[in-house]
């Protein structure tokens, strides 16, 4: 029996794939030549050994903090610890912005009390607040060149 796959399908499918490669850990490396960095990012005040760290990084404030849906995010995925290091590879210059998800269950997901209220760890680059909701692109935007760059970001929680 054969199965086929219609357009709505197909464009579901798609649609997955941003979110698949934030999941699976990825990077999305710099395919037109131009000259690229690392940015490495030193996560501190995890308070568990639990889980994973997810991190995306981009340059679309409309798509900031969750980068679901864009294809030119960069994402990587590391096992939790005390202090944490991850590093986005291959990055083209550019104005990005940082978040992440101390995922202690391994769930994919930002785990919500009462209230919406985050119960796992977040942090945002720049150390950016949250006040009602996460911050503002331009809270969280730092500056990308062809050079190589360091972040120490502070890994935070509600409950």
């Amino acid at each position: 029996m054969r199965h086929r796959q219609g357009a709505v399908g197909r464009v579901c499918a798609l649609a997955l794939l941003p979110a698949a490669a934030l999941m699976l850990g990825g990077n999305t490396p710099a395919q037109d030549g131009a000259e690229t960095s690392t940015v490495q990012v030193t996560v501190t005040n995890l308070r568990n050994t639990k889980g994973v760290v997810r991190a995306c990084m981009t340059t679309n404030p409309k798509l900031f903090p969750k980068c679901r849906g864009e294809a030119k995010a960069y994402s990587v995925t590391v096992p939790a610890a005390t202090t944490v290091t991850l590093s986005f590879k291959d990055v083209k210059p550019g104005r990005y912005a940082i978040a992440l998800l101390h995922d202690e269950n391994n769930n994919g997901k930002a785990d919500r009390a009462l209230m919406m209220m985050p119960k796992e760890g977040y942090g945002f680059s720049r150390d950016a607040k949250v006040r009602m909701g996460p911050p503002k692109f331009k809270s969280a935007a730092f500056d990308v060149t062809s050079e190589d760059q360091s972040q120490s970001i502070k890994m935070r929680y509600m409950l």
